[in-house]
């Protein structure tokens, strides 16, 4: 049987870095100041918005879970969660009550009404029109500079931080020593996978909010991009050190560093050879062959599907290549998966043994991880918002993926899962019951796809990207419900077995 590969949603609930410990900091930054912050689209989206989403979860027609196996439910929530429902609505603004008094009053004050009355488009055009005197003002740029910022949290709550990260910028121009303005830049920028979040703007964050994780953690995810674990670890640890008012958190902090100390030691012997767009790792001795295949394969990946999906990675993606007996122990994959992207690393993972003997399996392996990757970059800290089976649906119709084993199941007696319960982790489906998933995602996205085209399902990623849920996303771009579609799909894969 095909082996299978297994992407993002399994190592998700290992990876901090963009999403899980960015929801619980941005909580405890609440907590700490007097103006109290919204949480950004990085909350336990995948483990904890799809468990409430199970929980009124549509049924849907002659469709069975295997009587061999329980529902496949998400992992357990940690304490903190996102729910944007219940956020405060003024979260992580500043106090824009108190107007300066200078000539320019009256003008401030129409400003911070239209922004109180949302009229986000108008208040944008009139801080644009400021005259010069009013932003060379002592007195009143500071207040420009609050004003903006508030604005930038209206546009974020209807469209996202790509929509609002130019109101930050604008904010931390007027005000770079407000540790607030910049604290909401930089988990715009966090979101966005910005580059402008480097080294020189982080550390002067932890200067401005010395008390704060966030900068920590955010120079951990800078230094592992990097492969500067060392490093990494340092800055987890003084994140740790920092998250006292929530135990589960230093816990969860401390689990990820020894997770970093674990790649560490792994890949401390192993040799690295690079291309433009990709860093390959190996172990044991130097195999020419094996490291030039892989770096041939991601390169024709890079080239064909980055023109495919209409984007290209941001930055160097690093593939792993462990020996069999050591993927497991580093990666913790279940015992049926082939591969792995674990984006809390940023590390495409996958066995050497067979990779030259066997190069349509190597070029399977490759170009799917690397669409994960790719989707990974793409959406940033908003991966998480994919469902399993959307993520690996995909992977599988980008990467051009043809398993035997798909064709043989589908012609077999299956006993269909409901997408509902293929939206958290798959980790610990049986090896049976993972072929159903795999198939039953191949097929799903390949009719959004065909029914819709690859446009409207790139508007679908934008909407999941900028906070939607899946339903909500579902009826906005594809103009149908979330429970319709699983019915239509279902219908349609059932004709085509038949």
């Amino acid at each position: 049987m095909h082996k299978k590969f297994i992407g993002y949603f399994y190592s998700f609930a290992w990876s901090p870095f963009p999403t899980v410990i960015h929801s619980a900091l941005t909580r405890m930054y609440r907590r700490n100041i007097t103006h109290i912050l919204i949480p950004l689209g990085l909350g336990l989206i995948l483990l904890v918005g799809y468990n409430l989403f199970l929980k009124s979860a549509p049924s849907v027609p002659s469709a069975r879970l295997p009587e061999t196996i329980e529902p496949v439910a998400p992992p357990p929530t940690p304490p903190l969660t996102r729910s944007s429902e219940s956020e405060p609505k003024h979260a992580r603004a500043l106090d824009q009550s108190v107007i300066p008094s200078t000539p320019h009053e009256p003008l401030l004050e129409a400003i911070r009404d239209e922004i109180e009355k949302h009229n986000l488009s108008l208040a944008e055009n009139k801080l644009k029109e400021l005259p010069p005197a009013v932003l060379s003002s002592s007195q009143s740029r500071p207040f420009v500079a609050i004003l903006w910022n508030n604005l930038g949290l209206q546009q974020e709550r209807l469209n996202g931080t790509r929509a609002s990260v130019n109101a930050f910028k604008r904010a931390a121009e007027l005000d770079d020593s407000n540790s607030t303005i910049l604290m909401n830049l930089a988990h715009t920028y966090w979101e966005q996978r910005d580059r402008a979040l480097n080294a020189e703007f982080l550390t002067k964050l932890m200067k401005l909010a010395p008390d704060e994780p966030f900068p920590h953690l955010a120079m951990a995810d800078l230094l592992q991009e990097q492969d500067n674990l060392t490093e990494a670890a340092k800055h987890l640890r003084q994140a740790t050190d920092r998250a006292k008012q929530d135990p589960a958190l230093q816990s969860y902090l401390a689990a990820v560093t020894t997770k970093i100390h674990r790649t560490q030691s792994v890949e401390s012997k192993m040799t690295a050879r690079s291309s433009v767009h990709f860093v390959v790792k190996f172990d044991g001795e130097e195999e020419q062959s094996i490291w030039t295949a892989v770096l041939e394969i991601l390169e024709d990946a890079y080239r064909e599907i980055g023109q495919k999906f209409g984007h290209f990675p941001s930055k160097p993606i690093m593939v792993v290549l462990h020996t069999k007996h050591s993927f497991q122990g580093a990666t913790g994959s279940p015992a049926w998966a082939d591969g792995l992207y674990d984006p809390s690393l940023g590390r495409i993972q996958i066995p050497t043994q067979g990779a030259t003997t066997d190069m349509k399996w190597l070029t399977s392996v490759l170009r799917h991880e690397y669409v994960h990757a790719l989707l990974h970059d793409r959406l940033g800290t908003s991966t998480g918002a994919l469902p399993t089976w959307l993520n690996e649906g995909l992977s599988m119709q980008w990467a051009g993926d043809t398993w035997p084993d798909l064709d043989q199941a589908m012609q077999g007696e299956i006993n269909v899962i409901p997408l509902t319960y293929l939206e958290g982790s798959w980790g610990a489906l049986p090896a049976g019951t993972s072929t159903v998933a795999y198939l039953e995602a191949h097929s799903a996205a390949r009719y959004m796809i065909e029914r819709w085209g690859m446009a409207r399902v790139d508007e679908l990623l934008n909407a999941l990207q900028a906070g939607s849920s899946v339903a909500n996303a579902f009826q906005s771009k594809l103009f149908i419900s979330y429970e319709q579609f699983q019915r239509q799909w279902l219908e349609s894969f059932e004709q085509n077995r038949s």
